[in-house]
């Protein structure tokens, strides 16, 4: 059974849509992954702005480049984020908001990321990577969806594929700067723990939990936007040949997190150049 996960070894390891858990195994040496869909999200609330109400993402992008057989280069992001704005509280950032009416919208903050793996899998021992990323401040405080900061994170990656189940676990910290003033930083336990079982050929049942924990910080306190989130969640894959099709549903675990929400996508790899 685990040939069945393993039959496109770049759709079913490198990348995790409809997942967010970051496998550490990489592309591939001259592979170019790209992966495209979007996300419908009910009750997001964003503490900076004070802003809650219903979330669409479209579409989102990521792509991944084989620099050879052990590092990978990330880009992912989105070009149109819209906010169905259901109510509004007082927050640290309330008074720079620049629309009027119960919409808002703007481009999604880009993700810059590199991984490189360390320990190869084997048949007793877990495949281990490191992944470095940056998050690039392209959301603006003026719709209420961006912060203007930069955040930095670096992660251990570890995956193990035993008999039909994939598990996959990432550990690391997150450095947030404060929107609010311009000497203190927020610092982050980031996490995720996630599963994929081949059913069948080409059929995957995938889950997750994803999150951060807000660590204290100087005064004791969190920065806004800092605060501690955590998602689950489960959807399924079909992969036929070198195109993968994903759907997902997602169930927030904090008072911050969406409610609930829906993602679908696909997942498309090919070989664009031949590496030294």
């Amino acid at each position: 059974m685990a040939a069945v996960l393993l039959t496109v070894p770049t759709l079913c390891q490198a990348q995790q849509r409809p997942l967010v858990t970051e496998d550490p195994e990489t592309v591939g040496a001259g592979l170019i992954l790209v992966e495209g869909g979007f996300d419908v999200q009910r009750g997001v609330f964003y503490p900076v702005s004070g802003l809650e109400g219903n979330l669409l993402r479209l579409p989102t992008l990521g792509v991944s480049v084989g620099l050879g057989s052990i590092a990978e280069l990330q880009i992912d992001g989105g070009f149109y984020d819209r906010l169905k704005v259901t109510s509004r509280t007082p927050a640290p950032l309330s008074s720079h908001l620049e629309f009027t009416g119960d919409e808002t919208t703007d481009v999604e903050d880009f993700i810059v990321g590199t991984k490189i793996k360390l320990v190869p899998e084997g048949v007793s021992r877990p495949a281990l990577s490191l992944r470095l990323a940056t998050r690039l401040p392209n959301a603006g405080n003026e719709s209420g969806l961006g912060m203007d900061t930069l955040e930095f994170n670096v992660s251990a990656l570890i995956g193990k594929t035993v008999r039909s189940i994939r598990v996959v676990g990432n550990v690391g910290f997150t450095i947030i700067g404060d929107p609010t003033r311009g000497d203190q930083q927020g610092d982050l336990l980031s996490y995720g723990l996630s599963f994929a079982r081949a059913v069948r050929q080409g059929l995957e049942v995938v889950g997750e939990v994803n999150g951060r924990y807000a660590a204290t910080y100087d005064v004791g306190d969190t920065p806004p936007g800092g605060e501690s989130r955590a998602v689950m969640r489960v959807g399924g894959r079909v992969t036929t040949g070198t195109v993968r099709f994903d759907a997902g549903a997602l169930i927030g675990m904090t008072s911050r997190d969406p409610s609930i929400g829906f993602t679908a996508g696909l997942t498309w790899v090919f070989k664009a150049f031949t590496t030294p």
